[in-house]
C-alpha cells in the first residue's frame, strides 16, 4: 500500500519541463547550446515549452507534431555544423544561409538526415572537403554550399542522387575537375559552379545529358577548349555563363618538358574554338554570356535566333557579322560585343521589336549607319560604339531618346550636324563625340541637359560660337573641345560652372579677353588648356583665384601685358604661356630652369639667367657682339666648372654604392633638382618610415626649398606576380607607367633610379603623414568628421581614376591607411603602388598571384584564399579604410579576439547600435552623415566580390552623402588620363 501511496503522489506532481519537452524540442535545444547567438535570435527557444512547434523559424507537421523545417537564415550564428539537427528524424528542410558557421563538415554529420530535400548552408565560413556522406540522403532535392571555403574535388559520389534539382557550390575553393558523372543527374535543373579555382579542363560533354537543366553557371572555373555541341540538346536551358575561364595560375612547370605543342595546348586557352553547333534547340535559352575567353568564328545565326534577353560575347577573337535575326528577339534589352573583330552593319531595325537598353560593340570594325530606330521602345540608355567606322549623321531620333544616360561615340567617321535633341537630352550625363567629322554648332538646346557632366567634342570640325547656355550645366565636370573650328568668345556664363575641373579648348579660334570676374564659382578646375587660339588682352590676375589648378596651358596666343606676379600663389605643375607678346619680369617662382620653356617666344620678357633678353631695345650688332663676348666667356667659365665638377663628381662616386650613376635615373617631370644629390643625402637619420618592401627617407635638398620623400626598395626587383628576379626591364615598365599618372589624388613619382643594386623612387614629400598615422597619433585631434570625409572621397577618386581612366587599368593591391597619405593642407593622396608587385595589364577580367600581396586586415576573403585579383579586392581594402575612418579604430586589434574590424563593426551594430560604432570624438551633429559612410564602407566590404560597388559608384555614394561639405571634383578628378595603349574599356561596364 505504501509503494501506491507513493505512485500516487507522483502522479499529482508536476514532471520537469525538460522531461514534458518532445525529443525533437531536445535536439534544437542541444543545437542552440552549440552556436553563439549574439543576436539572441533563438530566445524563443524556451526548454518550458512542450512542444516546439511554435518557436521561431520552427515548423511542424500539423497532424504529427514532429519537426520539418529549420530555417535560421541571416542570424548571425556562429559555431561548429550542428550535426545534432540531422538526428531529427522527420526534418525535411535545414536552412542556416548568411551565418557564421565555421567548421567543417564530418563525414558523419548527415549520416541521419536521411528525410532532407532542402539544405542551403550557403554564405559561412565552412571549410574542408564536401562529405560524400551527402550522397547517402537520396530525397535531397536542392543543396546549395556556395559562399564558404570548401575545398577539394566535388565529390563523384553526388552524382548518385537521384532526385536533385539543384546543385549550387559557387565562390568556394574547389580542386580538380567537374566530374562528368554530374551529366548521371537526369532530374537536375540548375547546375551552378561558377568561381572555384578547378584544374584546367574541358566542360564534360555529359553535361548534355542534363535534358531538364535551366541555368548552366560554369564563369571562372578555368574552363579551356570547345564548347561541347552536347550542350545544344538543352532544351529548357535559360541561362547560361561561361564568361571568364581560362588559367588563372601558372603551368605547371613539368609540362613544359613536353615537345610536342598540342599535349600542352590545352592548358594554354581559355574556351576557344567556335560557338556550339545545333544552339536551334536550345528554345529556352534567354540570357548567354560567354565573354571574356578565346573563341572565334562567327556567331551563329541560329544563336540570334533564339528569343534572347541578353547576349554577351566581348573579348573574344569573334569574325564576321551580326546576325541581322538578332533585331527580332521580343526580349533582347543587353548587347554587349565588344573587343572582338567583327565587321559589316548593325541591324537597321535594331531595337524595333525589343526593349533595348544598352549596346557596346566598341573595338570592332562595324560599319554603315546607326540605327535609326534604336530607341524605339523608349527605354534605351546607353549606346556605346567606340573605335568602330561607322558614318552618317548622328540619327535625329536619338534626340527624342529622353532615356538615354550614356552616349560614347569615340573614332568612327560620324560626320553632319548633332541634332538638337541630342545636346539636350535631359538624363545624359556623358556625351563623348572625340574623334569624328562632326560639324555645325554647339545647339543652345544643351541647356536642357542638366544631368550632363562630360561633354567631349574634341577632333572634330564643330564651329561657331559656345552659347551661353552652357553655364545652366550645373553638373558639367569635363568640357573638351580641342581641335575643332570654334570662335567668339567664352561666355561668361561658365563661372557659373561650380562642378567644372577640366577644361581643354586649344587648338580653336576663339579670341576677345578672357574674363573670370565671377571666379568664386571655378574652385574645382584643375586643368585649364586655352592653347593655340586668338586671345588677346592680359593673362587675368584672377587665375591665381583658382585654388586646385594643377595645370595652365595659354600658349601660342596673343596675350600681352605683364604676367601676374600673383600666379606664384598656384601650385602648378604644369603651366605653359609660350609664343604671346608677355613682357616684363618672370614671377620669381618661376624664374628657373624648370619653367623656362614656358615662356620662350614673348619677345618682351627678359630674364637674363634663362637666355630671355630681348627687352631693352639694344641695336641688333651692339646685342650680337654683347653674344659674343658672353658667350665665349660662358664657354670659357663651363669648360672650367666641367672640368671640376667631372673631377668632384669622380671623387664623389666611388663613395657612392657599385651601378649608381646619373645615366641610370629617370625622370618623369621637369625638376627643380639634381637626382644625383638624392643619392648622397640619404643617412639613417633622416629614415622616417619602413617596410616590407624599403625604407623611406626624408631628403631636404641642398637649396633648402626642395623636400622629397625617397623610397629606397631593398632586394631584389619582382614582377607581378610577386616572384624574384625579375629583369630589370620590368621594373622600369612599371615605374614609368607610374610617372605617367598625373592625378592630384595620387602621390606624385618625381623620378626613380635602378642601378641594378639599388633602386630608388624619388616622391612628393606629404607633411602630414599617413592616415594610419593620424589615427592613432596626436594628430588624431585635427581629424574632425569634415576633415575625414574629404579624405574618404579624395582617396576614393585616386583608386577609381587607376581603376577606369588607366589603360590598362591598374589595380593597387595594397590599399590601407598607411598608404594613403596627407598633405599640409590634408588633401588625401593614395600612395605605394609596390612597384616590385604592381598589377597592370588587367582588364575586365581577374588574374591570379603565386603570392598574397597586401596587409592583413585589408584583404579581401577571395584573395587570401585564391590569390585571384581584380578590382574588387582594392574595394574591399577601401572599404576596411572607409571604417577606419568612422570608428577610428585599427584593421586589427586584440579585442577583436579573432575577428577583424570588418566583423567587429557588423558584431557591434547588430548588439550595441550605431553610437557604439562611431568614433566618440566625432561631433554627434554628423551622425547622418557618418552613419552613410559607414554604409559605404560595409558595402564595399561584402564578402561576396559581386556585390561590390565599383569604385565610380563608391565615389558617386560618397559624393551624395552630404551637400555641405565640398564634394569631388569628378569620378577621374579631370586629370590626365594615363591611357597609352589605347582606350579602355574598364569604363564601360559602370
Amino acid at each position: 500500500m505504501f509503494v501506491f501511496f507513493l505512485l500516487f503522489l507522483c502522479f499529482l506532481s508536476p514532471l520537469p519541463h525538460s522531461l514534458s519537452l518532445t525529443q525533437d524540442g531536445l535536439f534544437l535545444l542541444e543545437a542552440r547550446r552549440h552556436l553563439s547567438d549574439p543576436e539572441n535570435a533563438l530566445s524563443s527557444w524556451n526548454p518550458a515549452a512542450t512542444t516546439p512547434c511554435r518557436w521561431r523559424s520552427v515548423t511542424c507537421d500539423p497532424l504529427t507534431g514532429a519537426v520539418t523545417s529549420v530555417s535560421l537564415p541571416n542570424f548571425s550564428l556562429s559555431g561548429p555544423f550542428p550535426a545534432v539537427l540531422c538526428r531529427i528524424a522527420s526534418l525535411t528542410t535545414l536552412n542556416l544561409a548568411s551565418n557564421l558557421i565555421n567548421s567543417t563538415l564530418s563525414a558523419v554529420a548527415f549520416a541521419a538526415c536521411r528525410n532532407l530535400v532542402f539544405l542551403d548552408l550557403s554564405q559561412n565560413n565552412l571549410v574542408g572537403p564536401i562529405p560524400d556522406s551527402l550522397a547517402g540522403i537520396a530525397t535531397l532535392q536542392h543543396l546549395d554550399l556556395s559562399g564558404n571555403n570548401f575545398s577539394g574535388a566535388i565529390p563523384a559520389s553526388l552524382a548518385s542522387l537521384p532526385c536533385l534539382k539543384t546543385l549550387n557550390l559557387v565562390n568556394n575553393l574547389l580542386t580538380g575537375t567537374i566530374p562528368s558523372s554530374l551529366g548521371n543527374l537526369t532530374s537536375l535543373k540548375h547546375l551552378q559552379l561558377a568561381y572555384n579555382p578547378f584544374s584546367p579542363s574541358r566542360i564534360p560533354s555529359q553535361l548534355g545529358n542534363l535534358r531538364n537543366l535551366e541555368t548552366l553557371f560554369l564563369a571562372g572555373c578555368n574552363l579551356v577548349g570547345r564548347i561541347p555541341d552536347t550542350l545544344s540538346n538543352l532544351s529548357h536551358l535559360t541561362n547560361i555563363d561561361f564568361s571568364q575561364n581560362g588559367i588563372t595560375g601558372h603551368i605547371p612547370q613539368w609540362l613544359t618538358r613536353f615537345k610536342r605543342v598540342n599535349q600542352i595546348e590545352l592548358f594554354k586557352n581559355k574556351l576557344s574554338g567556335e560557338l556550339p553547333k545545333g544552339m536551334s534547340n536550345m528554345t529556352s535559352l534567354r540570357f548567354f554570356d560567354a565573354s571574356t575567353n578565346e573563341l572565334t568564328g562567327t556567331i551563329p545565326t541560329e544563336l540570334c535566333e533564339l528569343p534572347l534577353a541578353s547576349l554577351n560575347l566581348y573579348e573574344n577573337k569573334l569574325e564576321g557579322v551580326l546576325p541581322p535575326t538578332i533585331a527580332r528577339s521580343p526580349n533582347l534589352y543587353e548587347l554587349k560585343l565588344f573587343s572582338n573583330k567583327l565587321i559589316g552593319t548593325l541591324p537597321s531595325d535594331l531595337g524595333s521589336n525589343s526593349p533595348l537598353n544598352h549596346i557596346d560593340v566598341s573595338f570592332n570594325r562595324f560599319s554603315g549607319e546607326i540605327p535609326a530606330n534604336i530607341c524605339r521602345r523608349g527605354e534605351f540608355e546607353e549606346l556605346i560604339l567606340m573605335y568602330n567606322y561607322f558614318s552618317g549623321k548622328i540619327p535625329a531620333s536619338l534626340g527624342d531618346c529622353k532615356s538615354l544616360k550614356r552616349v560614347r561615340l569615340k573614332n568612327n567617321n560620324l560626320s553632319g550636324s548633332v541634332p538638337d535633341g541630342v545636346w539636350g537630352l535631359p538624363h545624359l550625363n556623358l556625351l563623348e563625340l572625340l574623334e569624328n567629322s562632326l560639324s555645325g554648332q554647339i545647339s543652345k538646346a544643351i541647356s536642357g541637359a542638366y544631368n550632363l557632366s562630360n561633354l567631349l567634342l574634341s577632333y572634330n570640325m564643330f564651329s561657331g560660337s559656345i552659347p551661353e547656355e552652357i553655364g545652366m550645366l550645373d553638373n558639367l565636370v569635363e568640357f573638351a573641345a580641342s581641335n575643332n573650328n570654334l570662335s567668339g568668345k567664352i561666355p561668361e556664363s561658365v563661372v557659373k560652372l561650380s562642378q567644372l575641373v577640366n577644361v581643354d579648348l586649344s587648338y580653336n579660334q576663339l579670341s576677345g579677353e578672357l574674363n573670370f570676374g565671377g571666379i568664386g564659382e571655378l574652385s574645382k578646375v584643375t586643368d585649364l588648356n586655352l592653347s593655340h587660339n586668338m586671345f588677346n588682352g592680359s593673362v587675368p590676375s584672377e587665375l591665381a583665384k583658382f585654388p586646385v589648378l594643377n595645370n595652365l596651358d595659354l600658349s601660342w596666343n596673343n596675350f600681352s601685358g605683364e604676367i601676374p606676379m600673383m600666379l606664384q600663389n598656384l601650385k602648378l605643375t604644369g603651366l605653359n604661356l609660350s609664343y604671346n607678346q608677355l613682357s616684363g619680369d618672370i614671377p620669381p617662382l618661376y624664374a628657373n630652369d624648370k619653367y623656362k620653356m614656358s615662356f620662350i617666344g614673348n619677345p618682351g620678357i627678359c630674364n637674363h639667367l634663362l637666355g630671355l633678353c630681348d627687352c631693352h631695345g639694344k641695336s641688333k650688332n651692339r646685342r650680337y657682339v654683347w653674344i659674343l663676348w658672353s658667350t665665349f666667356a660662358l664657354a670659357v667659365v663651363v669648360f672650367i666648372i666641367g672640368v671640376a665638377w667631372f673631377y668632384f663628381r669622380y671623387r664623389k662616386a666611388k663613395k657612392l654604392k657599385k651601378g649608381l650613376s646619373v645615366s641610370r635615373w629617370k625622370s618623369f617631370h621637369k625638376l627643380g633638382f639634381s637626382e644625383f644629390e638624392v643619392a648622397k643625402l640619404l643617412s639613417e637619420d633622416n629614415v622616417i618610415g619602413s617596410g616590407a618592401s624599403g625604407k623611406v627617407y626624408k631628403v631636404v635638398l641642398s637649396n633648402g626649398e626642395v623636400v622629397v620623400a625617397v623610397k629606397k626598395l631593398c632586394g631584389a626587383p619582382m614582377n607581378v606576380d610577386g616572384n624574384v628576379g625579375a629583369r630589370k626591364d620590368e621594373f622600369d615598365a612599371e615605374v614609368e607607367t607610374l610617372g605617367r599618372i598625373r592625378h592630384k589624388n595620387i602621390v606624385k613619382l618625381w623620378c626613380c633610379c635602378n642601378s641594378g643594386e639599388q633602386r630608388l623612387l624619388v616622391y612628393e614629400y606629404m607633411p602630414n603623414g599617413s592616415l594610419a598615422d593620424l589615427l592613432k597619433g596626436n594628430k588624431k585631434s585635427l581629424l574632425d568628421w569634415v576633415t575625414r570625409y574629404k579624405i574618404a572621397v579624395d582617396a576614393a577618386e585616386g583608386l577609381c581614376y587607376l581603376h577606369h581612366d588607366c589603360v590598362p587599368p591598374i589595380v593597387h593591391r595594397d590599399v590601407k591607411s598607411n598608404n594613403i597619405l596627407v598633405d599640409a593642407e590634408f588633401v588625401a593622396k593614395v600612395a605605394d603602388f609596390g612597384v616590385a608587385k604592381m598589377v597592370t595589364g588587367i582588364s575586365q577580367g581577374t588574374r591570379s598571384m603565386s603570392v598574397i600581396a597586401g596587409s592583413y586586415g585589408y584583404i579581401a576573403p577571395e584573395y587570401a584564399y585564391t590569390l585571384r585579383v581584380n578590382e574588387k579586392c582594392d574595394i574591399y581594402s577601401f572599404g576596411v579604410v572607409l571604417l577606419e575612418l568612422v570608428t577610428g579604430r585599427p584593421p586589427i586589434d586584440p579585442e577583436y579576439g579573432e575577428s577583424d574590424l570588418v566583423k567587429w563593426v557588423s558584431s557591434m551594430l547588430e548588439h550595441e547600435g550605431l553610437d557604439h560604432v562611431i568614433d566618440p570624438t566625432l561631433d554627434s551633429k554628423y551622425r547622418e552623415e557618418i552613419s552613410k559612410v559607414l554604409s559605404v564602407g560595409l558595402h564595399c566590404t561584402s564578402s561576396i566580390p559581386i556585390t561590390r560597388p565599383t569604385m565610380r559608384k563608391v565615389v558617386k555614394m560618397l559624393q551624395e552623402v552630404t551637400t555641405e561639405v565640398p564634394k569631388s571634383r569628378s569620378v577621374n578628378g579631370g586629370n590626365v588620363p594615363c591611357s597609352y595603349e589605347g582606350a579602355s574599356h574598364a569604363i564601360n561596364e559602370v
